[in-house]
């Protein structure tokens, strides 16, 4: 009996994934994993973490949880199938079922058959084209070898420059910021994360990098890089700024040359596009990883977001459906989660400026609570920005953004995502409750009743982003802080006038009725019991701050 040849093109998550789901399935397929690196199977999301120092050796990223090295050998013995590694696949010929490889080793060249081929090229970073980008000390961050070098530059540099405000640029800002190293962060947008935050979420991040010592430079794009063999420094059009290394952050582009040159159809984000089993239009290739484009949940668009925990759901679906096994793959809410020191940061399906470019009606929401009960030692805060659609009531998306815990909020809101729940809905899940881990009522629940107050007319509220646009407008308006004087004391808003809350009924004189009234608290909560009390005396022209004090991103007193 014919054995199946399937040729894997990437070894690393997607590539790897695949070839080691067609084994457990098929015993008898001949499987061949070929890459061009000596490093295959290793996970390039811990790469900063080396960096900073958390942990010694390289070679854990490569390493099973038992500490087994994921090497050829390993793949051979252990998985039974080959990898070729240092090899380069230089050409598809789809009619004769070939792939053309090149050992990097000795330059020997080879043509191997396949039955089936996958490709799994993955990505590569963007370097832009400015003076000196070939300059020694100037590296992206994606492969181990470039860890390394990072990190020894690392051990002599007094100030890095971090260009791209994404997430390996963020990671990679703070791992040298605990180096000791003065770090400018330059972001051509006006804030970081531009296509997964909203700014009143990343403006949060602004406030924690410069906190902590950050150089950020927002909407002020790289012009050139000097030096004479090596960066000595980075030229914007607003500064420049001393360098002994620079990491370039700006993004990735899906590799696609090869299966581009083969006929393999792109689709419109560039990536190769697949189907739900992963199948491209040539009906014995697949496609899988940072080299394809997803289709967005929400917007039912294809989109390009590269994400190793999409990698690897990709390689078993696309074994499953080489192996006969029913699966398909449904689709990506852009779902991530990032540390930014003291910060978790994390987000899922649509913001609310894409929820607008997509036709939705939205509303947005800002709540802000413990993550576990406020009396238990160690609760910390969360910003929740919920977004819904103003008709249907349906959830659209969600932004979370505090020191306290994060991803286990944003995973709830997946699965709300994923069902198609409404507000209303995602207010009523069987959460877990106790002190140690959680409110009675969640922070998820806290924040989609406040939703539910909005949508049903019964609070009326602006986000501190928005607060702050109308204080620096021309309408006269009043921020009013209903908190204790002691908490005012500790900490303020600017221009804020203080009225502690179970005083505002005796005190409703003080508050001018020709003027937009903004009262707010540390959570809002007393917040919105305010904007109720003057609306029932009377005033027309009321609406509280959502998030309070905490979720305000800008500079306090």
């Amino acid at each position: 009996m014919h054995s199946r040849k399937i040729i894997i093109i990437g070894g690393v998550a997607a590539g790897m994934k695949t070839a080691c789901r067609l084994r457990r399935l098929d015993a008898n397929a001949d499987i061949t994993v070929i890459d061009r690196s000596e490093n295959i199977s290793y996970g390039a999301c811990p790469l900063p973490y080396y960096i900073e120092g958390l942990y010694d050796d390289l070679m854990e990223v490569r390493k099973t949880p038992a500490g087994a090295l994921r090497d050829e050998t390993f793949f051979a013995n252990v998985k039974g199938f080959t990898t070729l590694t240092r090899t380069e696949a230089t050409a598809i010929d789809r009619q004769a079922k070939t792939v053309s490889i090149r050992s990097l080793a000795d330059d020997t060249t080879e043509v191997l058959n396949y039955d089936i081929l996958v490709m799994a090229t993955g990505n590569t970073p963007i370097l832009p084209p400015v003076p000196g980008h070939d300059l020694n000390g100037v590296l992206p961050l994606k492969t181990m070898e470039q860890a390394e070098q990072l990190d020894q530059l690392a051990d002599l540099a007094k100030n890095a420059v971090v260009v791209g405000g994404g997430l390996i640029g963020l990671e990679v800002a703070e791992a040298l910021t605990k180096r000791g190293i003065q770090v400018t962060l330059l972001e051509m947008k006006d804030q970081v994360m531009a296509t997964a935050l909203d700014f009143s979420s990343a403006a949060l991040v602004h406030r924690e990098l410069r906190k902590n010592g950050v150089n950020l430079r927002l909407s002020e794009p790289l012009q050139r890089i000097e030096g004479k063999t090596s960066v000595e420094k980075v030229v914007t059009d607003q500064g420049e700024y001393p360098a002994d290394m620079v990491v370039m952050a700006i993004g990735v582009r899906p590799v696609v040359s090869l299966a581009a040159d083969a006929g393999i159809a792109l689709g419109a984000t560039g990536a190769i596009a697949v189907n739900d089993q992963m199948l491209t239009n040539d009906p014995a290739i697949y496609a899988v990883g940072d080299c394809v484009e997803s289709i967005d949940l929400m917007s039912h668009k294809p989109v390009y977001v590269p994400l190793g925990s999409t990698a690897n759901k990709h390689g078993r679906v696309a074994a499953n459906a080489i192996c006969g096994h029913p699966d398909r793959f449904p689709g990506i809410l852009g779902s991530l989660v990032v540390k930014v020191f003291d910060l978790n940061v994390a987000r899922t399906g649509l913001s609310a400026e894409d929820a607008r470019l997509n036709g939705y009606d939205s509303v947005s929401l800002t709540a802000t609570s413990p993550d576990i009960a406020h009396l238990y030692p160690g609760n910390k805060p969360i910003i929740i920005k919920l977004i819904a659609d103003r008709s249907s009531r349906k959830l659209l998306g969600a932004q979370i953004v505090g020191p306290g815990v994060v991803d286990k909020r944003i995973d709830i809101v997946v699965s709300a995502l994923t069902m198609g729940a409404t507000v209303d809905q995602l207010a009523q899940f069987d959460l877990c409750y106790a002190p140690p881990f959680a409110n009675a009522m969640d922070a998820l629940h806290q924040a989609a009743n406040t939703m539910r107050n909005k949508l049903d007319g019964l609070a009326d509220s602006m986000s501190a982003c928005e607060a702050y646009e109308r204080l620096n407008g021309n309408e006269p308006v009043m921020l009013l802080d209903v908190r204790s004087p002691a908490e005012y004391e500790e900490i303020r808003i600017p221009g804020a006038t203080l009225v502690p809350l179970g005083a505002l009924r005796q005190r409703l004189d003080e508050i001018p009725k020709d003027q937009l009234i903004i009262p707010f608290c540390k959570l809002s909560l007393r917040g919105f019991e305010a904007q109720i009390i003057l609306q029932q005396a009377g005033f027309t022209n009321v609406c509280y701050m959502e998030g309070g004090v905490l979720a305000w991103p800008y500079e306090y007193e």
